[in-house]
């Protein structure tokens, strides 16, 4: 399953959780993960295990006032380096 969002990226903004937002493109919904990976079993009910593989790629990035930069295909999946904070 492929999901679409835009991120949106502030270091700025006044409160923690409006530094990153992610949100859906059209309804600006901010999604929950936990919704859309039970959408992807298929809302069954039970307790399942799961594995979920993040991958994003980036599509373009906005510059300036409604000024788009195409960005080079670049793929990165979360979680093949090991984070310091790791144990």
């Amino acid at each position: 399953m492929t999901n679409h969002y835009i991120l949106s990226i502030n270091p700025e903004a006044e409160y923690d959780w409006n530094r990153c937002v992610l949100s859906h493109p059209i309804t600006a919904h901010r999604p929950e993960f936990a919704q859309v990976i039970a959408e992807a079993v298929g809302e069954a009910e039970g307790t399942y295990l799961v594995s979920v593989k993040i991958e994003v790629q980036v599509l373009e990035k906005v510059l300036e006032e409604g000024e788009v930069a195409p960005v080079l295909p670049k793929r990165r999946e979360v979680g093949q380096e090991r984070s310091p904070l790791a144990a």
